[in-house]
C-alpha cells in the first residue's frame, strides 16, 4: 500500500486573463502556457520565473502541442488557425486554419507524420508534419469536439463531442471502428493509460473504459463540476483530475480510489478558480486555470 506526498513547489504568476492550454517544454526545465492573453509564454519551472513570450497571436489560444524533435509548437486558436512556431529559432512556420469555430484539440501522429486537429464544427483536419498540406478532412460529429487522443499503440484515436459521445477511429484510413454514448453533457478530457481509456464530462463524471469497444469498467463522480483535465502519471500507478469546481484529486489508475484532495478547503495554497488544464512533467503537476496562475506540484508515493 502506498499513500501520496504532494507538496506546492512554486506558483508562476504573470498571465492577465485565464489560461486554457499548456504544453511541456524542449525539455523538464521548461513549460508553455497561453489562453485569453493573445499569447504564448514561456516559464522555467527550476527557477519559477518568466523565460519570454514565444509570439503574440491574434485570438485566445485554447490548445497547445509541441512537437519535440522538430521544436514546433502547434498553437490552436478561437479564430480557426492553427500556427507552426519554431520555439528555438521563435520563428512562424506555418499558419494553417479550419474552414469554421476554433480549434480546441490539436495531436500528432507520428508514424504517419500528421498533424490532426478539430474543434466547434465536429470537423477534423489532417495536415502532413513535413510539408504542412492538408491531407484529408473528415466530419466526426455534428457538433462540437474538444478532445482527441491517440492511443499509444499508435493505431487508434478517440474524440468526445458535446453530446457525450466517444469515437474510435483507425488512424491508417480515418474509419470509423464504435461510437457510444457515454456521458449525459459534453465530454471535456481523454486519457489513456497502458490499459484503459478514461474521460471526463460536464456532468462531473469520470469514467474508465475497455479500449477496443469503449464499453464501461467504472464510473465515478470525482468533481463537483466539469472535468476539465485527466493526466495519467508518466510512470506511477496514479491519475490526476483537475476541476471547475478549483480542486486537483489523485486517483489509483486501476481501483479509481481516491488518494489524495488538493484544494484551498483541504488547507493547501491551490487555485481559487476554475482549474483549466494540468500536465505532468516527470514527478511535477503543472495546474492551470482561470486565476490566472500556474502552480507546481511536487508529488511522490510513499510505500506505507
Amino acid at each position: 500500500m502506498y499513500t501520496i506526498d504532494i507538496s506546492l513547489k512554486t506558483t508562476l504568476s504573470g498571465h492577465q486573463n485565464p489560461i486554457f492550454a499548456l504544453s511541456e517544454g524542449l525539455d523538464a526545465s521548461s513549460i508553455f502556457s497561453a489562453g485569453n492573453d493573445k499569447g504564448v509564454v514561456e516559464w522555467d519551472l527550476e527557477t519559477g520565473v518568466f523565460k519570454r513570450i514565444v509570439c503574440a497571436v491574434p485570438a485566445s489560444v485554447y490548445c497547445l502541442h509541441l512537437v519535440p524533435e522538430l521544436s514546433l509548437l502547434l498553437v490552436g486558436m478561437r479564430n480557426g488557425e492553427i500556427w507552426c512556431v519554431d520555439v528555438v529559432r521563435q520563428q512562424l512556420i506555418k499558419k494553417m486554419n479550419v474552414e469554421r469555430g476554433a480549434i480546441f484539440a490539436i495531436s500528432t501522429l507520428t508514424e504517419k507524420r500528421e498533424i490532426i486537429a478539430i474543434g466547434e464544427e465536429g470537423v477534423a483536419y489532417v495536415w502532413s508534419l513535413d510539408s504542412f498540406d492538408l491531407l484529408y478532412r473528415f466530419t466526426v460529429s455534428n457538433t462540437t469536439v474538444r478532445t482527441i487522443q491517440p492511443y499509444r499503440n499508435n493505431k487508434q484515436l478517440v474524440f468526445g463531442d458535446k453530446d457525450g459521445y466517444i469515437y474510435l477511429y483507425d488512424v491508417a484510413d480515418f474509419k470509423q471502428i464504435e461510437k457510444r454514448k457515454i456521458h449525459h453533457m459534453p465530454v471535456t478530457a481523454v486519457a489513456v493509460s497502458d490499459l484503459h481509456l478514461y474521460t471526463g464530462g460536464r456532468d462531473a463524471k469520470l469514467y474508465q473504459l475497455q479500449q477496443k469497444d469503449l464499453s464501461v469498467v467504472r464510473e465515478l463522480t470525482p468533481h463537483l463540476f466539469t472535468v476539465y483535465s485527466i493526466l495519467p502519471h508518466p510512470h506511477l500507478p496514479i491519475i490526476a483530475t483537475v476541476s471547475r469546481d478549483k480542486s486537483i484529486k489523485i486517483w489509483d489508475s486501476t481501483s479509481l480510489a481516491l488518494l489524495k484532495n488538493i484544494s484551498l478547503e483541504r488547507g493547501y495554497d491551490s487555485h481559487r478558480l476554475s482549474i483549466n488544464t494540468a500536465m505532468w512533467i516527470e514527478d511535477k503537476l503543472v495546474t492551470a486555470g482561470d486565476d490566472k496562475l500556474l502552480k507546481v506540484w511536487d508529488v511522490s508515493l510513499i510505500s506505507k
